[in-house]
């Protein structure tokens, strides 16, 4: 089971979802795409889950699942690993 992590939503968990099924690296517009989610929603979710080491970032624009991000799926890490200190 998935811990419940106060600042993580839907979205985050079917990026993940997303990036971990089709084992691509992805950019936004095309996560955003296959969600029929807004490319501007998904990059600033993808920016919590940067912060958290669940996707890295490789190249600029594009990301990929961190084996951090597979554990998470999995049920494999607690909430308070998971917890980042929000900036905004």
């Amino acid at each position: 089971m998935r811990p419940r992590v106060s600042w993580m939503n839907q979205t985050d968990d079917r990026v993940l979802e997303l990036l971990e099924e089709s084992g691509l690296i992805l950019s936004p517009a095309v996560i955003a795409k296959n969600l029929d989610y807004s490319r501007n929603w998904v990059s600033r979710r993808l920016g919590k889950i940067v912060d958290a080491d669940l996707v890295e970032q490789i190249d600029d624009g594009y990301y990929r699942i961190t084996d951090r991000g597979r554990a998470y799926l999995a049920g494999e890490l607690d909430a308070d690993d998971l917890e980042i200190v929000d900036e905004e």
